[in-house]
C-alpha cells in the first residue's frame, strides 16, 4: 500500500511530505473463512487498507517506529480475528545525505 505523509524529523519532511509505504502481513485462522466462503468469517482487507491511510495520511510522527507501530496497534485492537501483525514501514527516497533506495523499519506484533 502507497500513500502519502508528513513524518520525520527534518522540517522539509513535515512541510512537503513523501511518499510512504506499507507491507502488512496479517496471522489468523482462516479455516472458517476457507470453508464458508463468507466474508464476516476473515479481516475486510479493504478496512485495513483504510484504517493505514487514516493512520499515514493523519497525525505527523517524527519516527518511521511510531507510525508502525500505530499501526500494528490499530490493527490488533480493531481486528478482533488478527492473531499476530508483520509490517515493513517503508519510506522511499529518504531526504538524508548519500544514496538510499529507502530506509525502512520491520516489526511484529502479537496477542499474548
Amino acid at each position: 500500500m502507497m500513500f502519502y505523509g508528513y513524518h520525520g524529523v527534518l522540517p522539509e519532511e513535515t512541510k512537503l511530505g513523501q511518499r510512504f509505504v506499507v507491507d502488512l502481513s496479517l496471522s489468523m485462522d482462516l479455516s472458517k473463512a476457507g470453508k464458508s466462503d463468507d466474508l464476516e468469517d476473515t479481516v475486510n482487507y479493504a478496512e485495513v487498507y483504510n484504517l493505514c491511510k487514516s493512520i499515514v495520511e493523519g497525525e505527523p510522527k517524527q519516527l518511521i517506529e511510531a507510525v508502525a507501530e500505530e499501526i500494528c496497534h490499530q490493527i490488533l485492537t480493531v481486528f478482533l480475528k488478527v492473531e499476530e501483525c508483520t509490517i515493513t514501514f517503508i519510506k522511499p527516497d529518504p531526504p538524508i545525505r548519500g544514496y538510499y533506495k529507502s530506509v525502512s523499519v520491520s516489526l511484529t506484533r502479537g496477542r499474548k
